[in-house]
């Protein structure tokens, strides 16, 4: 439609026809009386009148050439029937209607022709069926002349018609073209009864083929008022071919509440998330996608807001790709043992920081929570402000998050998702693959917004929604050839953006990223919020020394490299160390015993059942804190002849746990995550 576009401007009834119309009636008649006048404006409808004249003059040197010839009346058959035939084929690319007049006017001049030129043309009837017949047809063109001019017809619809036929939607009225710059809208109307939106829909890959464009530079958009009107987009450019490199940030040391801009749409207009309306987000994208430069522009606008704090987890590439952000980042969990504490302290702030906020009368998190509480609107005293400091909002990033599904089970963001909206914490999982065999129902239901660059095959159903699959969302044409095209969908944005691709910003050749780093982490020190106390709390009770030895570093410091992986001695050697109380730590366990002065025999007491749990309760929460929230029968085997019991009690005890809500079973069978202690009310 984009291109016939172009000529239905010049068709009857569209503006450029309409003023060339009048230009005819109107242009210098060559007489100023009545006559000239009155002829004139009779000129755009002699055409027919001087075929049909043309035809009886020619009438008569015909007849004098070959009346009562019998060869010359098979030869002027053949031609009649020849130039019958000729006008059909020619009209093959016009309308049915036209094609069948013309061909009628053409078989009924000939053949009167014919007649004339042998037998004569005033002889017998020849005289009568001219002077009827000629003026009929003549008058017949004329007419379909003036119905043609229609001053009321919608611009470019019977070019638009003809392209329609073609693709399926015969008699679908055209309303109100708008043509932008490299963007054409074309309102519809289905026919009553006869087509649905699922026509149109499947009409998009017939009309890109008319159109020669690829079939994601059509979009769909049906009303959602209406069974019968929506609107194509066609955007015949695309703009994306040339990236464009991330221009800096959109709103530097505002509140994350303003949305981040983190690329451009194929028409120009800058793609912003609005991570407050968004809430979680799933960011999908196979290798080679662009995913990792998205998420890159993302958690640089992200660094230069003043109110936010970024906790990353980057288990499967220890934060290779996020090195010179790292600095900026609150808490980097770099390996699986921070990481199942990150997910520990997170699932533990969120009653934490919920239970703040219903302190202070905030209904849900806003900017001004993260300011020092100085109204008394919003005050936890009894009278007056309360002057506690402020509680940022807090960002969960889990990069290549398909690793940690596998290690803690594919529920561990449920919760997280389910509880984090009104506690001011947002969750991002990005993953090359999410499907229901990775991410459960539960949790993907839970993840609202989502940002899909090129996939494979039928993978974009998980991450995008029918129907925006249906209005011709297609990532799968991408693959990891269209690096950084993606496709947002997200509260906050028009609905009529879900389809239409974008590109995430560039940040450009190699060097160039680290100095954007550089310039964010460092300009940008003094307005990063550090976390709060009612968060950082909550996290050291979970995640213990994984937390308070985080290393929050700002300026030109390097975090450290991931722990590496310890062995079973090593292991087994914090865990006995974590259970040495304090006053013991300088005692010399190379020195000598006193002499002992008097023995007396203890009997070898077996705990209890409750003796026995409460110490199993007090084991699971020490192994916890220095396993990273991970912990199984195989931990506690040390600890049998203290807790008096065999292992088969221990396995059960731990399932009984997990069936009270204290654990939660993992991906490895045996193995359970350690669940925060709700907060009291």
């Amino acid at each position: 439609m984009a291109r016939t576009r172009k000529t239905s401007s010049s068709a009857a009834g569209s503006p450029a026809g309409e003023q060339r119309h009048e230009e005819q009636l109107n242009g210098t008649a060559g007489r100023g009386d009545l006559t000239g006048y009155v002829l004139h404006r009779a000129k755009p409808y002699l055409p027919p009148w001087l075929g049909a004249a043309a035809l009886g003059v020619a009438s008569l040197p015909a007849h004098w050439q070959w009346g009562n010839s019998a060869a010359a009346g098979v030869g002027l058959t053949l031609a009649s029937v020849a130039l019958t035939g000729a006008t059909w084929w020619a009209g093959r690319s016009t309308t049915a209607q036209r094609r069948l007049h013309s061909a009628i006017t053409v078989a009924a001049g000939t053949s009167w022709l014919t007649a004339a030129a042998l037998a004569g043309p005033t002889t017998g009837p020849l005289a009568d069926l001219y002077l009827m017949g000629a003026p009929t047809l003549a008058l017949s063109w004329n007419v379909r002349q003036i119905m043609r001019r229609n001053p009321d017809a919608t611009t470019g619809e019977s070019s638009d018609k003809g392209l329609l036929e073609k693709v399926g939607l015969a008699r679908t009225a055209i309303r109100d073209v708008r043509v932008e710059p490299n963007r054409v809208t074309v309102p519809y109307e289905l026919p009553a009864g006869e087509l649905t939106h699922d026509d149109a829909t499947k009409a998009i890959p017939r009309m890109a083929s008319a159109l020669d464009v690829p079939a994601t530079a059509i979009r769909h958009q049906p009303d959602p008022d209406s069974a019968r009107k929506g609107s194509f987009v066609i955007v015949p450019e695309d703009m994306l071919k040339t990236p464009t490199v991330w221009p800096g940030p959109a709103a530097p040391g505002q509140s994350v509440a303003l949305p981040l801009r983190v690329g451009v749409y194929d028409d120009g207009s800058p793609l912003e998330l609005p991570l407050l309306e968004a809430i979680h987000v799933l960011i999908m994208g196979m290798t080679g996608s662009g995913k990792t430069e998205g998420a890159l522009d993302v958690l640089l606008e992200l660094l230069t807001r003043r109110d936010v704090v970024v906790w990353l987890s980057d288990a499967a590439k220890a934060g290779q790709d996020f090195q010179p952000l790292l600095p900026a980042m609150d808490w980097a969990a770099l390996d699986m043992r921070a990481t199942g504490a990150m997910v520990g302290a997170v699932q533990a702030a969120i009653p934490a920081r919920t239970g703040w906020l219903r302190d202070h009368a905030y209904r849900a998190w806003e900017p001004a929570a993260a300011e020092q509480q100085t109204s008394p609107a919003h005050s936890c005293a009894s009278a007056g402000a309360c002057g506690c400091p402020g509680m940022p909002y807090l960002l969960a990033w889990f990069e290549e998050a398909a690793k940690l599904l596998r290690e803690l089970g594919d529920d561990v963001f449920t919760g997280i998702a389910q509880e984090a909206r009104s506690a001011g914490v947002s969750l991002v999982v990005s993953m090359q693959r999410a499907s229901g065999y990775q991410l459960s129902t539960d949790t993907r239901a839970s993840l609202p917004a989502a940002m899909c660059f090129g996939v494979k095959g039928d993978d974009a159903g998980f991450a995008l929604p029918e129907e925006v699959l249906d209005a011709g969302a297609n990532p799968a044409a991408w693959g990891n050839k269209r690096k950084g095209y993606v496709y947002l969908v997200s509260a906050g944005v028009d609905e009529d953006l879900y389809a239409n691709p974008a590109r995430t910003f560039w940040t450009g050749p190699a060097g160039q990223y680290e100095v954007m780093a550089r310039y964010v982490v460092e300009q940008f020190a003094a307005v990063r919020a550090g976390v709060d106390p009612v968060t950082a709390g909550a996290a050291e009770k979970v995640a213990g020394e994984l937390f308070a030895n985080r290393h929050t570093l700002t300026g030109g410091q390097q975090l450290p490299a991931a722990a590496p992986a310890l062995t079973e001695q090593e292991e087994s050697r914090l865990e006995v160390a974590s259970l040495v109380d304090a006053e013991d730590l300088e005692a010399d366990v190379s020195a000598d015993l006193p002499p002992v002065e008097t023995v007396t025999d203890l009997p070898a007491a077996k705990p209890s059942t409750e003796e026995a749990r409460e110490l199993l309760a007090e084991l699971v929460d020490t192994l916890a804190a220095t396993g990273g929230g991970i912990v199984g029968p195989a931990d506690l085997s040390p600890y049998l002849e203290q807790l008096g019991r065999s292992r088969p009690w221990v396995s059960a005890e731990l399932k009984r746990l997990a069936a009270e809500g204290r654990l939660a079973p993992t991906a490895e069978e045996g193995r359970y995550r350690v669940l925060p202690v709700p907060v009291a009310a």
